[in-house]
């Protein structure tokens, strides 16, 4: 999460203090991002709005100007605000409400990028997947996603087999790089699946079912060799979890 993040480029840009205030500053644009986000939840800033104006919102979170911006940027980035030439940033969208009852504190901005990421790698993988995959390979994704199906049937939150399904199609590519980079970064794709079937969980069981639905489209494409496919359907998986925490999507 974020204070993982902020040691691991501590290590890589070393003791410099100018550095080390770029990661303290990306740590605080987090949080004023999730806290702008809290107060959008919460109705204080109601979607149609316009945002209050910037010295306002620095004086209220207690953030520098720049700190500010950034924050602005990725509400806009996500898709929460836009700014219209001459008259400021309106809010257009609000995330799932529950999602910050699930995820930790100063987290969700992380949570996001982590899906971008996922999305990039893990539907290389699942092409990969597709072209190299074995008799075997495919016995192992029905075996987890049987589990899976268990899961959904029990009301468990399924986070294990889940993580175990997305890992296996990195595996099974062949291309040890992405399991690597996956591994790196386990931490945050584990709070982000807790985050989406914890959600799940407090819908309509046809929620996970759909969820299952897109876990089967992958599996199916792979199984086919056909790898666009299974690239198609696994970041269409991946940008759908997201859209189901950030937009309330399905």
């Amino acid at each position: 999460m974020a204070t993982n993040t902020q040691s691991v480029e501590r290590i890589m840009v070393g003791s410099s203090n100018s550095a080390e205030r770029i990661v303290q500053d990306g740590t605080l644009a987090d949080r004023a991002y999730e806290r702008i986000l809290t107060m959008i939840l919460d109705g204080d800033i109601p979607v149609g709005e316009k945002m209050p104006p910037e010295n306002q919102l620095c004086k209220e979170l207690d953030v520098s100007r720049p700190v500010l911006r950034q924050a602005l940027k990725q509400l806009r980035s996500d898709e929460v605000i836009v700014s219209r030439q001459g008259s400021g940033s309106y809010v257009i969208r609000k995330p799932e409400k529950a999602a910050l009852d699930f995820a930790p504190v100063g987290s969700i901005a992380d949570i996001q990028r982590t899906f971008e990421f996922r999305a990039a790698i893990e539907g290389e993988a699942a092409y990969l997947a597709a072209l190299r995959r074995t008799d075997a390979d495919l016995a192992r994704l029905k075996s987890i996603l049987q589990e899976l199906d268990r899961c959904i049937e029990q009301a468990e939150l399924g986070v294990v087999a889940d993580e175990e399904f997305h890992m296996a199609v990195c595996e099974i590519s062949t291309n040890p790089y992405f399991t690597a980079a996956r591994s790196s970064m386990e931490n945050n794709i584990l709070t982000g699946m807790n985050l989406t079937r914890n959600l799940s969980l407090t819908k309509p069981r046809e929620r996970l079912a759909l969820v299952q639905d897109e876990h089967y489209a992958i599996f199916k494409a792979i199984k086919n060799k056909d790898a666009a496919a299974a690239r198609t359907a696994m970041r269409a998986h991946v940008e759908n979890a997201r859209k189901r925490v950030f937009e309330g999507g399905v």
